[in-house]
């Protein structure tokens, strides 16, 4: 939503200031410097990136335009999901929990957080290693260096549609400038046309660069910018949960291993601890 708005104001912006010098929108409407620009930057988006890169950045572009998920809300079901599985650990010894990892979504446990069970990666995350954790073979500094491998490996491949984004926004006003040149060209064979038609010709051969560099620094760009820091939170998430699994591998109580989690979280989404408090106790 915050991004529709934001693609307004630019518009707003840029559009109303043309208007209030005097000039004309019908001017802007260069349906040819469109194609070459958009038409020459696809292909290069194209030959640079494998069609795995393709599809990771369309979907990542359809998340930031939904909005980020870990909101207060996220986090207060997954520190409750945690909290849940550490006192059934607690309480009934590690194998209690096998049928809630090995099928998360039968598992009463797993289906009184539905938010964090919609996310396959995250149920993956943390299935995968209470399934560690319970199978004995490894110790806890095992699987902390594993999840830290696990994490680089996730924020890794989430940078990549982000630097392909951001490439193609680099190269947008250089489009722009091959748009223009072209529309200079036809305007220098056209040089014998009344110097009121050359300057239609001029006018429209600039909009190419202006089109290049709106869309770079206006649009391309910001939304590259904002999927950065979508990645930063969805990393950040699996630090908190990683911290909480390894404070229950050490011995803490259930308690102690969520408040683990708990502080690792940004301060903008955190829970207070009395609100997490609460949020346990109405959940039992």
């Amino acid at each position: 939503m915050f991004v529709i708005i934001g693609y307004v104001i630019v518009i707003g912006a840029v559009l109303g200031g043309f208007i209030m010098a005097g000039g004309h929108l019908g001017v802007l409407m260069q349906i040819n410097e469109v194609i070459i620009i958009f038409g020459a930057a696809g292909g290069a988006f194209v030959v640079s990136n494998s069609p795995k890169v393709l599809k990771a950045t369309v979907g990542a572009v359809i998340g930031s335009l939904k909005g980020s998920k870990y909101n207060q809300a996220f986090y207060l079901e997954t520190l409750t999901l945690l909290y849940k599985v550490f006192l059934k650990i607690r309480q009934n010894g590690l194998l209690s929990i096998e049928g809630d990892v090995e099928n998360p979504g039968q598992s009463e446990v797993f289906k009184s957080a539905p938010l964090v069970l919609a996310d396959h990666h995250a149920v993956e995350f943390i299935t995968d290693y209470l399934r560690l954790m319970s199978s004995g073979s490894l110790d806890v500094h095992q699987i902390e260096n594993l999840m830290d491998l696990d994490i680089e490996t996730h924020h890794e491949e989430g940078h990549v549609p982000i630097s392909a984004l951001q490439k193609l926004a680099d190269g947008m006003p250089a489009f722009g400038i091959v748009a223009a040149v072209m529309g200079v060209v036809h305007t220098m064979e056209s040089v014998g046309i009344p110097p009121a038609e050359l300057g239609k010709l001029i006018a429209a051969a600039l909009v190419g660069t202006f089109l290049g560099i709106l869309i770079s620094y206006g649009f391309i760009g910001p939304l590259a910018n904002l999927m950065e820091q979508q990645l930063g939170e969805s990393t950040k998430y699996y630090i908190s949960i990683k911290a909480g699994l390894i404070a229950s591998m050490s011995g803490y109580a259930p308690p102690t291993a969520v408040e683990f989690a708990r502080k690792v979280m940004y301060s903008t989404e955190r829970p207070e601890f009395s609100e997490l408090e609460s949020h346990l106790k109405s959940s039992k």
